[in-house]
């Protein structure tokens, strides 16, 4: 078959789609018997007369669909407006001072969790999880002077049990912005970036699992085709595995970027050669999109009647698996029923989904966010029945 053909030979295939996302949930808790330990968990000393208002704290200015993920998660249309200029005082009387818990199951640097903040009363609670070292270290700083926030160092894949570990079943609000952040690409050190070089490494969370690095020095061919053009739809998967796998050693980033855009033999105008690999291979060793599914699975019963799910998505992999997530459960519509001469009647979890996508004005201003797109959904009455699938 030829390389350039879109899809590696299925004969050849030594793992399904299926298989595959159980080889890369493998692969990020390898050789760290740690990673099926219990999530760490910090809890703010504070008195809640220390909370973090909008002036003492500015937003990230790279969080992607800011206001609307955080209007979606309070289940408003918008949020009050708030000024710069104006006192802590004044812009706590313009806050909607929600009560309840609330989850910020991808915390960053706290671009949404910060605005979700100034929207919530003393008494609430915010939820932050994160993979990324360097983001529980931040994290760690706005919890020390908001008693509100409760950090977790943990995957959202372990939502359920996180949250049961502080005896917490059910929460009002969950928001997640998916895939890698700005400061993880910016940061060469990490590996995510084909224009700074760094280790290749690529793990969100470096205290655990193997790294790309690691990974390529024991996967074969045919293996690391199939995850290319799984996880990165790269249609020229086989040449750039074999080109990959001929290289002497994998210790820059830059490197092997190199290795790959050489190899590809269709560049695209405006878009490196290396892209679709390096996301292949980031997704593939964090087990992203297991996780994702996981996390959309949990939020069911985790959500209360009433509460709200906002998840930003970044390429089509994640998005459609959020909206095939919101069809089958707000409207019921399951593939499997599809050719069923009766089809059974399913429970609806989540009514009012809807997808949102950033303002001219927010692509201009920050052109990664171009890709973004926000689907928000409302849980309904409906019971959680965990055997009807």
């Amino acid at each position: 078959m030829s390389a350039s053909k879109s899809k590696p030979n299925s004969k050849a295939r030594p793992s399904s789609a299926a298989e595959l996302s159980a080889i890369s949930a493998a692969a990020s808790t390898m050789d760290n018997p740690s990673a099926t330990t219990a999530p760490e968990a910090t809890v703010s000393d504070k008195t809640v007369s220390d909370k973090i208002m909008p002036d003492k704290l500015s937003f990230a200015h790279d969080a992607v669909l800011l206001q609307e993920a955080v209007a979606a998660v309070l289940g408003v249309k918008s949020l009050p407006l708030q000024r710069d200029d104006t006192d802590a005082a004044d812009n706590e009387e313009n806050s909607l001072q929600a009560s309840g818990i609330y989850v910020d199951a991808t915390f960053g640097r706290g671009g949404h969790s910060r605005l979700l903040l100034s929207q919530l009363a003393g008494d609430a609670k915010l939820i932050v999880i994160d993979k990324d070292p360097t983001a529980i270290t931040v994290a760690r700083e706005l919890a020390s002077i908001d008693n509100r926030v409760h950090v977790i160092h943990d995957s959202f894949a372990s939502l359920t049990d996180s949250l049961a570990a502080m005896g917490i079943m059910q929460v009002d609000g969950l928001m997640a912005d998916l895939g890698v952040s700005s400061p993880q690409i910016d940061d060469g050190s990490r590996g995510f970036s084909f224009m700074r070089d760094g280790a290749v490494d690529m793990r969100m969370d470096t205290t655990r699992g193997q790294s790309v690095a690691e990974w390529l020095e024991q996967v074969d061919d045919e293996t690391l085709a199939n995850v290319l053009y799984d996880f990165g739809e790269e249609r020229h998967s086989r040449r750039i595995a074999r080109a990959i796998k001929e290289m002497s050693s994998y210790t820059s980033t830059l490197e092997l970027a190199e290795v790959i855009k050489v190899a590809h033999p269709n560049w695209q105008r405006g878009k490196h050669p290396a892209t679709q690999s390096f996301q292949a291979m980031r997704i593939f060793i964090n087990n992203e999109l297991g996780d994702v599914d996981s996390f959309l699975e949990q939020s069911i019963p985790i959500l209360k009647a009433g509460g709200q799910l906002a998840v930003i998505s970044f390429h089509s992999l994640e998005d459609r698996r959020i909206k095939q997530f919101l069809q089958r459960h707000s409207k019921g519509q399951y593939p499997e029923d599809e050719n069923l001469p009766i089809r059974p009647d399913r429970p609806r979890y989540f009514s009012k989904p809807k997808r949102i996508g950033p303002s001219k004005a927010e692509v201009a201003n920050n052109p990664r966010s171009r890709s973004a797109w926000l689907r928000t959904a409302t849980r309904t009455e409906v019971a959680y029945q965990p055997d009807v699938e």
